[in-house]
């Protein structure tokens, strides 16, 4: 594993946000975004099924803030002291949609 996927499972665990650098494809350039990591393994929305970083993006600037990136797309990640409560951003049920990487979140988890 490497410390880019430490960092980001670590922050899953902390509830920490991180600051994120990534490839835009929309963009064509290196964005960078507050974000809080939801998970990583294969999305749900996209047809290729392969592992991705999930983030809540709260730059975003879209009704869209859920961010899903191929691991080539992710440049860095530095986990901020700043703590997020999942209840700010998750409206789904979670036992329908599990996480693929488990964590402590209580009714969230």
């Amino acid at each position: 594993m490497n410390d880019l996927h430490k960092d980001f499972i670590n922050a899953i665990q902390e509830k920490r946000k991180v600051a994120l650098h990534f490839f835009s494809k929309e963009d064509g350039s290196v964005l960078k975004r507050t974000c809080a990591p939801l998970d990583y393994g294969p999305s749900r929305r996209a047809r290729e099924k392969n592992d991705r970083y999930h983030f809540w993006d709260y730059d975003s600037d879209t009704r869209v803030h859920v961010l899903s990136l191929n691991p080539e797309q992710v440049k860095s990640i530095m986990v901020l002291d700043e703590v997020f409560d999942p209840k700010e951003f998750i409206t789904w049920d979670v036992r329908k949609s599990p996480w693929f990487f488990e964590r402590n979140w209580g009714e969230y988890s």
